[in-house]
């Protein structure tokens, strides 16, 4: 008696899967790279205060002198950048 499972894969049924996974998980990424990198392309920016930059100081603290033109591009809430409305 051979002791089989209904989810065991073997040989070329599991390399297929596993290959196929991995084409769809790269597939997916390489589209949302695109899409993060064009409406990144979209912003500009402008530094305000250039002498009120610190060489040392608080993290993320000298990006307040930084307004980005547009919106934040995947959620971004770290970065403590100035979003304006594009003019």
């Amino acid at each position: 008696m051979e002791n089989r499972s209904i989810w065991s894969l073997h040989g070329l049924t599991g390399y297929f899967i596993a290959v196929g996974l991995l084409l769809a998980i790269l597939v997916w990424l390489t589209i949302a790279a695109i899409i993060t990198q064009n409406k990144t392309a979209q912003q500009s920016y402008e530094v305000k205060d250039p002498f009120g930059i610190k060489m040392f100081g608080p993290d993320l603290e000298n990006e307040k002198h930084i307004y980005v033109y547009g919106h934040p591009v995947g959620g971004d809430t770290k970065h403590k950048y100035h979003f304006v409305e594009k003019k």
